[in-house]
């Protein structure tokens, strides 16, 4: 499937991600991501997009030894490279043919698998039992580095709107309303 498009958003009234992909055949294959996924998900994209950038840097080998900070850095860097070439701007169009059908498939696993050519392959599985059925339904992509990126920052856009903060949000010191974090970082107190 070559994709056209990428869609995600937050419903509020499901509390769940809608993964939309579009192929340029005209396709769209529509999915639930839940909460319970993404907690396990996310740290997993992240770290393989990583991997995936650095491999492909012009010294990819000898950045796989340096210090954690430079990768981080030389990473952020690549992905804000990706993005600023990234269209965002264009509205995702509907299309009429729904191979898995107009029920979006609710994922209950991903495998995530980076292949040798530099493109990152997801296999989207619905148990039977979720969908109500005798027969799981799947749905399998590859993406390359700058299609990876985008995508990442399109989940990256819904989960900030579902406001499940934890554990998608970067760690940083928590403050509890009237109270301070103590000195060691700890979990702040509520006293009630």
């Amino acid at each position: 499937m070559q994709i056209h498009q990428l869609s995600v958003t937050y419903q509020s009234e499901q509390d769940r991600l809608l993964l939309r992909v579009s192929s340029t055949g005209g396709e769209e294959m529509r999915l639930w991501l839940t909460r319970r996924l993404m907690v396990a998900l996310w740290p997993l994209l992240n770290k393989l997009q990583t991997e995936q950038l650095l491999r492909h840097e012009a010294g990819g080998a000898a950045l796989a030894d340096t210090d954690e900070e430079l990768r981080r850095m030389l990473t952020e860097f690549r992905k804000e490279e990706f993005l600023q070439k990234a269209d965002f701007d264009t509205p995702y169009q509907d299309k009429p043919n729904l191979p898995l059908g107009s029920d979006p498939l609710v994922v209950t696993d991903v495998d995530a698998a980076p292949l040798a050519n530099g493109r990152l392959r997801l296999s989207f599985n619905e148990r039977a039992t979720v969908a109500g059925g005798d027969k799981p339904r799947g749905f399998q992509v590859e993406m390359d580095q700058r299609l990876t990126q985008g995508f990442l920052h399109l989940l990256e856009q819904a989960l900030a709107r579902s406001q499940w903060r934890e554990p998608f949000a970067a760690p940083t010191q928590r403050v509890a309303e009237g109270g301070e974090a103590d000195a060691l970082g700890e979990r702040p107190r509520y006293l009630n």
